[in-house]
């Protein structure tokens, strides 16, 4: 075990990072975050702030020399950073998790290789694979970059196979994987905790709705029926068995019109769609990020009151700073600003935890609050 008093480190110094940064010194440890952002949101709560590339030798260096153990806030770190860290302290979680994440194709593959089911796709790496493609897989169909793409970035909905090309050239002909459209009923996610010993446990499942891309509102507990969520728990204890996972994971699914179940993506860290374990959890995701990098006892994931979570977006600052007093004043909101310097559209720059009776009622408190900002659309 990695005790109280030892010092961890983080790659990547976003709201994730505040946020596990925020865990682990409430329970007595210090941390070091590696981010090249000045700026970024960990800055400000972290005991040190090493702005440095993440290839930076001195920087990488001066964490593993200070640090007990490194985990990891997004997928894009790259891979020889993970790799020198791993050389020197434990790393949780690992870089082979890390890389099938950062790389759509390899991810889907890896999917389809455990057996899980996915939507129809097919890789797209020169011009010669469009036609093949364009042949296998159904429209209307989504083209996707195998490499930086989250929050609805990277990706073009296309009507028809005629619209392939077009769209692949002004992507820039770059790796892409061209997926058959689901039919939506619903969307829902997990987010399990790993630990070295190959304990998990799991934080109830939420349910949800997206909006121009990014992630809206998680509703839990979700609706949907035990033996879904049954299948959605082992598809996803069956991806973190196969990685030898330690840390926090979540994989998102679709669920089709004919009540089928889709693994989407995994995200191999703490997730937007699991905020509302802070307040409405016993431990939340990001105390067991604390947990298991440090080889702690996982803590318990009940869910002590159903729970809305939405994300506040930049648009929201589209005429300048949002006037807060409609959510403080409501006894059941609570508030999360991350610090973000600029706001932009879709970027997030916090999220609001609705407290109720059923989830339904939270729905209807922060349908009030955006009627109440005259919420941009």
């Amino acid at each position: 075990m990695i005790l109280p008093g030892a010092t961890l480190g983080i790659l990547g110094g976003g709201q994730l990072g505040q946020m596990f940064c925020l865990a682990a010194r409430r329970m007595g440890y210090d941390v070091w975050v590696l981010d090249p952002d000045r700026d970024c949101p960990a800055a400000a709560v972290a005991d040190r702030h090493l702005c440095a590339a993440y290839e930076d030798e001195i920087a990488l260096q001066a964490l593993t020399d200070a640090c007990a153990a490194v985990t990891t806030e997004f997928e894009n770190v790259p891979l020889i950073a993970l790799e020198r860290i791993a050389r020197k302290v434990p790393l949780r979680p690992g870089a082979r998790a890390v890389a099938i994440a950062q790389d759509r194709a390899q991810e889907k593959a890896f999917f389809r290789d455990l057996g899980l089911a996915i939507a129809p796709f097919a890789l797209l790496r020169s011009s010669a694979d469009l036609a093949g493609a364009a042949a296998t897989v159904t429209f209307p169909a989504i083209l996707k970059t195998t490499r930086f793409g989250y929050d609805g970035k990277g990706q073009v909905e296309l009507a028809s196979p005629e619209d392939l090309p077009g769209a692949w050239t002004a992507m820039g002909g770059a790796d892409a994987v061209l997926e058959a459209r689901v039919a939506l009923a619903q969307e829902i996610s997990v987010v399990l905790a790993r630990a070295a010993d190959g304990m998990m446990v799991f934080y109830p499942i939420a349910e949800n709705v997206h909006h121009r891309g990014v992630l809206d509102l998680s509703s839990v507990p979700a609706r949907t029926t035990d033996e879904l969520q049954d299948l959605a728990r082992r598809s996803a204890a069956r991806i973190a068995e196969a990685l030898d996972y330690v840390g926090v994971l979540a994989v998102e699914f679709f669920v089709d019109k004919a009540g089928q179940l889709l693994v989407n993506e995994m995200a191999p860290r703490p997730h937007n769609s699991g905020h509302f374990t802070i307040d409405a959890c016993v431990h939340s995701q990001f105390d067991q990020q604390v947990r298991t990098l440090c080889a702690l006892p996982l803590g318990d994931t009940r869910l002590i009151s159903p729970v809305v979570m939405m994300n506040l977006l930049g648009d929201l600052w589209e005429s300048g700073a949002p006037d807060w007093d409609a959510l403080l004043r409501h006894p059941q909101l609570k508030l999360y600003l991350y610090g973000k310097k600029q706001a932009r559209s879709r970027r997030k720059m916090g999220h609001v935890n609705a407290l109720a009776m059923d989830t339904g009622r939270a729905i209807a408190i922060l349908e009030t609050l955006r009627c109440d900002w005259h919420w941009p659309r």
